[in-house]
């Protein structure tokens, strides 16, 4: 079964009685922009935003939301910003300024990017910012709550995760009155309308406190959650009925269980439908927004259309890794899976796979070609020809996936492209040694245009398999031991260049 009709049976199992109702149901997931958010991040996008697009196909009342946590501290500096954003350490992110100066602020900043990534993939979640639950006293009673069962918090933590915090431990964090900090606060006293704090010097190693100590109303903005509180406290306010989750939260005793125990136990909450995932890697690397490492995903969704990018993230089980190599074979990849998907497509639309074609394009909206689907392989060789003409060399094929795919090849290698995609046709004669054999094969090739002008590139590619001389036609044309479909490409060429090349070798 087609693991997104597997989850909706799940949801229409658990959600029976909500459905029912006609009250939407809330599908939700979340990002905290500390940096160039990158592409890892968009596998929960498209898992939540797939569901979202099941749940509208069978007329299911819903909406997805998507949070920016922007409340987050700045834990991690990024590489790619200048030094004097180190002063900003420990502070929520929307109280930071924006690297350009033009955004609202520095979340806002990577939020942004993020959102036309978003949309550019077809997902349409409605979007908000933490900073607005919590400024908007939307959090308040959970906050309240949260603070009066600060000793059911702590022993769930202590009970599910083995996490022991210490009798005075209180599960918030004040922004500092003075230094404007969070990640350094720690709440010491509740006495039902105020906390007591402190801002601790060395509380953490990436942030410095400034020692103040003071009292304060922990509502509308002045403070904000630990992560496996907000997590169950978001689930109450937003409303949510199903979020999804990567295996690093998912494990027993990790932040989504000590979330659930919290929601129920302390927020009354229904904790929401699970589906766990496995992570996006770059180059088999799970990635930071905050380190700089890995590809933006920005970079990677500007690198292939919006099809191929969805197929790339929803191709897979939600529970096997992905990784996506765009300096590997990756995309020639993704572009063969989606060919023979479409194959399958028009054969039959009943099977998983013919599911899965229908959901990696946005809306479901699958199109209709006039022609053949060009292997990208051999679009981005011929792209890197000047003498060859695209049509000519596709004629079969339908013309706007043609000269998409040359578009996008072009993209691909000019950034990313390993050398066995890359070529040039060689004017001189390379440098390459060549065998005895090998040269012998040549001038019988020689030999045969000689006595063949008229032969077709199947006549010479069918010769050239007779004569196994592949590997030393693309040394000296390409100056390399591999290529794309010598009998073809030998006929794209001028003859008499062709047999010149070929008696010069030979010699």
């Amino acid at each position: 079964m087609f693991w997104l009709d597997r989850i909706f049976g799940q949801i229409e199992a658990e959600r029976k009685a909500k459905i029912a109702s006609g009250t939407p149901l809330v599908v939700r997931d979340e990002k905290t922009p500390s940096g160039r958010v990158h592409i890892g991040s968009m596998r929960g996008v498209a898992i939540h935003g797939a569901i979202a697009e099941r749940l509208a196909e069978a007329g299911v009342p819903h909406v997805f939301k998507y949070e920016f946590n922007d409340t987050d501290p700045m834990d991690g500096f990024p590489e790619y910003l200048p030094e004097s954003f180190r002063q900003y350490m420990g502070m929520p992110l929307f109280r930071i300024p924006s690297p350009d100066g033009v955004a609202k602020n520095f979340a806002e900043y990577f939020a942004d990017e993020f959102k036309s990534v978003i949309t550019q993939s077809g997902f349409a979640p409605e979007f908000y910012r933490m900073s607005e639950l919590y400024l908007s006293g939307q959090m308040d009673d959970a906050i309240r709550t949260a603070l009066d069962r600060a000793a059911d918090i702590r022993r769930i933590y202590r009970e599910v995760s083995g996490s022991e915090k210490p009798d005075d431990w209180y599960p918030l964090n004040v922004i500092c009155e003075d230094c404007g900090k969070v990640g350094t606060t720690k709440v010491f006293a509740w006495d039902g309308t105020e906390v007591s704090y402190k801002c601790y010097k060395t509380a953490v190693k990436w942030a410095e406190g400034c020692e103040h100590e003071g009292k304060v109303s922990p509502f509308g903005g002045a403070a904000t959650f630990p992560f496996k509180v907000e997590w169950p406290a978001k689930w109450k306010v937003v409303g949510v009925d199903i979020e999804g989750a990567g295996k690093d939260h998912t494990t027993k005793g990790g932040a989504r269980d000590v979330a659930a125990h919290i929601a129920q136990e302390v927020f009354a909450y229904e904790v929401p439908i699970n589906a766990p995932y496995e992570f996006f890697l770059v180059g088999g690397k799970k990635m930071s927004s905050s380190k700089g490492q890995g590809s933006s995903a920005k970079e990677i969704a500007d690198l292939v259309p919006a099809k191929i990018f969805r197929l790339a993230l929803l191709g897979k089980e939600i529970n096997q890794q992905v990784n996506f190599d765009p300096e590997g074979d990756t995309i020639p990849v993704l572009y063969d899976q989606y060919d023979k998907l479409a194959d399958g497509y028009n054969a039959t639309q009943d099977d998983d796979y013919a599911r899965l074609f229908t959901y990696i394009h946005a809306n479901r909206q699958v199109p209709t070609f006039a022609g053949e689907l060009p292997r990208f392989s051999q679009v981005a060789f011929v792209v890197q020809m000047p003498h060859m003409d695209l049509d000519k060399e596709f004629p079969q094929a339908d013309k706007v996936e043609l000269h998409e795919r040359a578009e996008y090849a072009k993209r691909w290698l000019a950034k990313f492209a390993p050398e066995k995609f890359v070529f040039k046709l060689q004017e001189m004669l390379p440098a390459v040694e060549l065998s005895a054999s090998e040269k012998l094969n040549l001038a019988s090739f020689a030999q045969f245009l000689e006595s063949n002008p008229s032969a077709s590139a199947e006549d010479m590619h069918t010769k050239l398999h007779e004569l196994k001389a592949f590997k030393e036609i693309y040394k000296i044309f390409l100056g390399k031991e591999s290529g794309p479909k010598a009998g073809w490409f030998l006929a794209s060429l001028d003859r008499d260049f062709v047999r010149t090349r070929m008696s010069e070798a030979s010699n």
